[in-house]
């Protein structure tokens, strides 16, 4: 596989493979300078990523370690996420929205998917996918996944209580949503985001590097919504997983911290902030 290879997407950017200069194993996509993904072929649990970490520790607890799940992933990268779930769960049934067929043909290509993963990729927008997947998925899927990005930042179609409607719809009783935000100083985008997820599901917890958390740096939070009251119990052993330092929010602490924020609506939606280049520099 070249270690650097680019292709042009619909909406212009540039998605770009390359080599991760810290670790030959695995292969970074960018999109006009912004890391979505990271790819390790021989090891699909080496998620790279501090948020992504924290997102397949959440899919650990779902059920009993290595039992096959039904997974929708809005937003492709690199396939991850559906990498890891195919790796420690197999027999487990995904599908992944997205926008860009060549995004993912380009992925496919160099970074192939595991043997025998039940992966189908649907193309489209998500929002306007989220309200028509297979009734075979309604109440049916035990994890799904928004972690949908133009370039380095969240559209505004996908951060709405109209939106996380449509996709907790999804949500089997055990099933969790796994919300992956981006923002800086003072958080007022990622508190409209918890705000409008907890607006739809009565169980919402926080996952974030400690300064992150704290809007003190810009930052990855994920945000995890269910039915099951059981998410709150997994907490302590999320935040021991790491990667550190780790803090969680919930309960009276999540209710402190979105305070003031309104719940985000198709009316009032704007997508997330633009870190500026020099956050990503490599």
């Amino acid at each position: 596989m070249a270690r650097s290879d680019s292709v042009l997407l619909s909406g212009g950017q540039v998605a770009t493979l390359e080599a991760d200069r810290w670790n030959p194993a695995r292969t970074e996509l960018v999109v006009d300078g912004t890391p979505q993904s990271s790819v390790n072929l021989t090891d699909p649990t080496d998620l790279a990523f501090e948020y992504v970490e924290r997102i397949g520790h959440v899919i650990d607890r779902i059920g009993d370690p290595g039992e096959p799940i039904t997974a929708v992933h809005f937003g492709a990268g690199a396939l991850t996420i559906p990498r890891y779930v195919a790796w420690t769960r197999p027999g487990s049934r995904q599908q992944v929205v997205e926008l860009e067929p060549a995004l993912v043909d380009f992925v496919r290509e160099r970074l192939p998917l595991p043997r025998g993963a039940s992966i189908r990729v649907r193309y489209g927008d998500a929002r306007e996918l989220a309200a028509k997947l297979p009734a075979g998925l309604q109440g049916a899927s035990d994890l799904v996944v928004v972690d949908v990005f133009a370039g380095a930042t969240i559209p505004a179609p996908v951060t709405t209580v109209e939106f996380y409607r449509l996709a907790a719809r999804l949500l089997s009783p055990r099933g969790v949503m796994a919300v992956n935000v981006a923002d800086g100083a003072g958080l007022p985008f990622a508190r409209g985001q918890m705000a409008t997820v907890a607006a739809v599901l009565p169980h919402v917890a926080v996952l974030a590097e400690a300064q992150t958390m704290k809007g003190r740096r810009f930052g990855n939070l994920v945000i995890v919504g269910t039915h099951d009251a059981a998410l709150l119990e997994w907490l302590p052993r999320l935040v021991a997983a790491g990667p550190h330092p780790a803090r969680a929010v919930s309960g009276e602490d999540l209710t402190t911290l979105v305070r003031g924020a309104a719940v985000v609506t198709d009316a009032t939606a704007s997508p997330s902030p633009d870190p500026g280049r020099g956050i990503f520099s490599r």
